[in-house]
């Protein structure tokens, strides 16, 4: 079942549930199996929820060595493996949980659906908008339940918060301004790796060069292997932008941004982008060198009231903020955002094949805000989404 992009609402009642051909049958007390594909500290944080909920790990992956020795801790009857094919062609496994850089994730997910494989996926979906197409399409194809790792898709708090912009509480919303402040920039750490690393399997399809220890500690940096910290965090933060204002992925986006202190690194980790959207402005920065009002938050104005949100949960302000009487919330929800919640919709689906809270679909609208901001930023001008949503026109 395929939809455009900029029809796809991305709200949850508007995500499809096609039904599935199940793999075998399952007994409601069916213990579910699963391999890890990469198992840095993200892939293993997952490892952990997942047998914290029921599953088995029976198979690990990853090219460097420590961080494989790591992961055998929590799962030491687990067959470990370096290259993913292998791992795909284990026996008895049920689905598999992806935690690979960026630049991997559509060659993992296309060779783990076209095994059978169901799949939990981190985010960011794609590296690219055009890789975002083909994996929306194998995965329709292939009839498999992927869950990409955005964990707000499940959480309670978010719901609620939805439920309040569309009751109205807000009147017409102007602008959104997603934001994400941290203080962890510092130069690059580009001194020798201890243990034994697959350099020419983390390269895959980016170009061959020799080694850098700082590109495989900081991949996140360098544009070979990832969208920056734009498409890591705008991913979050762009999807509860759609799913509150019910609408597609901007029509454009500008950007500017700055090396300020991760000396080495490529992507910017101080930068301001404005999006298009009809109707109402969505600006969003992130600052990793300064923890001003530390963590992220997304705040939605209208002409009657303001809403925002944040990692602790949501509070709303009536118009006008001069009136002393509405300088307190009418409404302070305080739940956080637990990850336990997304990872049991996607075990519970793999069971009933029902499509996960966030689907392929939903990941690549979240993620083509933030593409286009990325080429906007390295292009150095505006760039528009193509009407298929999945072209960038520059």
């Amino acid at each position: 079942m395929h939809q455009d992009r900029r029809t796809f609402l991305s709200g949850a009642a508007a995500v499809a549930a096609p039904m599935f051909v199940p793999r075998r049958a399952f007994g409601a007390n069916d213990r579910l199996t699963y391999g890890v594909i990469g198992t840095g500290g993200r892939g293993r944080y997952l490892n952990r929820v997942f047998q914290k909920l029921g599953a088995q790990c029976v198979a690990l992956c990853e090219v460097y060595e420590p961080n494989l020795q790591e992961a055998q801790k929590d799962s030491p009857d687990a067959r470990t493996y370096v290259d993913h094919r292998d791992l795909l062609a284990h026996p008895g496994m049920d689905f598999v949980v992806i935690a690979t850089p960026d630049h991997w994730h559509c060659t993992h997910l296309l060779d783990s659906v076209a095994a059978g494989k169901d799949v939990y996926l981190e985010k960011p979906m794609s590296h690219s908008l055009e890789e975002s197409k083909r994996m929306i399409e194998a995965t329709r194809r292939a009839k498999r339940v992927v869950q990409i790792g955005m964990q707000r898709r499940s959480a309670p708090v978010i719901a609620k918060a939805e439920q309040v912009i569309a009751d109205g509480a807000l009147g017409k919303i102007s602008m959104v301004k997603p934001m994400w402040n941290w203080n962890t920039a510092r130069p690059l750490n580009n001194s020798p790796l201890p243990g034994k690393l697959d350099w020419e399997r983390f390269l895959g399809k980016a170009p061959k060069r020799p080694l850098e220890p700082m590109r495989f500690r900081s991949w996140r940096c360098f544009w070979d292997y990832s969208g920056g910290h734009m498409t890591d965090q705008g991913t979050h933060l762009m999807d509860c932008v759609l799913r509150f204002t019910r609408t597609g992925p901007p029509r454009s986006a500008v950007c500017w941004g700055e090396v300020v202190k991760m000396t080495g690194a490529e992507c910017p980790e101080v930068f301001c982008a404005v999006f298009e959207f009809p109707g109402w402005v969505c600006t969003w920065t992130l600052n990793y060198c300064n923890s001003y009002e530390n963590g992220w938050s997304i705040t939605f104005m209208g002409d009657e009231g303001t809403l925002i949100l944040d990692e602790a949960g949501f509070r709303v302000y009536k118009e006008p903020w001069a009136k002393p009487e509405n300088r307190k919330p009418i409404m302070d929800v305080r739940e956080g955002v637990p990850i336990e919640a997304h990872v049991q919709n996607f075990l519970d689906c793999i069971k009933t094949r029902q499509d996960p809270t966030c689907p392929v679909e939903v990941g690549a609208n979240a993620v083509a805000g933030p593409h286009l901001a990325n080429i906007a930023y390295r292009k150095g001008r505006r760039a528009r989404l193509s009407p298929d949503g999945f072209k960038a026109i520059v």
